[in-house]
């Protein structure tokens, strides 16, 4: 029996096991991760607000384990080596026939003084701090912001930076105390958030000035302090900042034998192939693939890199031309805690509707469909 060993127990992990198995895969797979649960980042935005828990994003994995049969090895990475062959943990080592790295990126924390500011998708505890510091603080300044690799500039994940914007602006109004507080926007580009469509943009943009929301774009951030951003554009006083840097791969990359992209991620083909490796896929915020400018560092991208993955092992295995592609497809609700503005690109067409109350509802429905699967 065929050996598959997953780095990672993410999205895109979990569903290369669901995709395997539903594709007929009959091979002993073990997973590699510090922890078996997966924890929902899209709904870290709804921590500050209450309206869910850090209990609520944990998803227990013990169960969907055991129901599509995989082994569960609890370790972190350290090291790939001999070809994608070897997998090196801090709890032993193991070798595979089949590998897929699935482990996600980590985030560029080298700007001075980051250590002043919150990084809300770094997990539950960041995102549980914001909400604790809001609730200390009777006004102020609120800076929220983000930023991309300057060497790979599409990895970057600032659309829930636009849903943590929103929905603090919301969240106060409920409160009645937003007139105490200042909001600003900060980011390097005058139009931030590109990929996701000019219309779009143009949307975020214009609601925050209907909100007071106050910008300052086209600088780039050189450094933060205890109670202020600066950037080369001058700077602003803050009492609370929120930032998203801009992705890179994860450190164990560095002592591995993974080829690499400029941005530090696993360079991989389009068919999620690490570029010169024989059965090493990538799949997920770990890898840098071909594909246009726009293309994002999300869930959904990384669920579809995961099907083409899963599709072709399963035609690798029955020694058929492993060549299936993944879809590049962008879709996204940025939410604002009472309505959603829904965008969606593709190849062919990019979408951004007007905002709805219906989108808040059905993003919330979305986990939980979603979650049904691992639950």
């Amino acid at each position: 029996m065929k050996r598959i060993v997953i780095l990672g127990s993410g999205f895109a992990a979990l569903t290369a096991i669901r995709q395997l198995r539903e594709q007929r895969v009959d091979a002993d797979i073990t997973v590699v991760s510090p922890r078996n649960e997966l924890v929902y980042l899209p709904s870290l935005i709804w921590l500050p607000s209450g309206e869910k828990t850090g209990d609520d994003l944990r998803i227990p994995l013990a169960g969907f384990f055991e129901r599509m049969r995989v082994r569960w090895h609890q370790g972190s990475v350290r090291q790939v080596l001999d070809g994608g062959r070897r997998v090196v943990t801090d709890n032993g080592e193991l070798a595979n026939d089949v590998l897929i790295a699935a482990t996600g990126g980590r985030y560029l924390r080298k700007l001075p003084g980051i250590e002043h500011a919150l990084t809300p998708c770094e997990g539950i505890a960041s995102a549980e701090a914001i909400r604790d510091r809001l609730a200390t603080m009777d006004g102020g300044t609120i800076a929220i912001g983000f930023a991309s690799n300057p060497n790979e500039p599409g990895a970057v994940r600032g659309g829930p930076m636009f849903e943590f914007l929103f929905g603090i602006d919301t969240l106060l109004r409920r409160q009645g105390r937003r007139d105490r507080f200042k909001l600003v926007f900060f980011n390097p580009s005058r139009e931030p958030g590109q990929r996701l469509g000019p219309s779009a943009v143009k949307k975020m943009l214009e609601r925050m000035r209907t909100l007071g929301i106050e910008t300052h774009l086209g600088h780039k951030p050189v450094r933060f302090e205890a109670d202020k951003v600066v950037t080369e554009g001058g700077e602003f006083a803050a009492d609370l900042i929120l930032f998203m840097p801009g992705l890179t791969g994860p450190a164990w990359l560095d002592d591995s034998e993974l080829p690499r992209s400029d941005g530090g991620f696993v360079a991989a083909d389009e068919h999620c192939r690490a570029r010169g490796l024989e059965h090493v896929y990538v799949a997920g915020d770990i890898g840098s693939y071909p594909g246009p400018d726009w293309m994002a560092k999300q869930a959904h991208q990384a669920d579809l890199q995961a099907e083409a993955v899963a599709r072709n092992i399963a035609a690798e295995l029955l020694g058929k031309p492993a060549n299936h592609g993944f879809k590049t497809e962008l879709t996204c609700i940025v939410d604002t805690l009472d309505s959603g503005l829904l965008i969606y690109r593709s190849q062919s067409r990019t979408f951004t509707s007007p905002h709805s109350r219906m989108f808040h509802w059905l993003k919330r429905k979305f986990e939980d469909r979603y979650l049904k699967a691992y639950r």
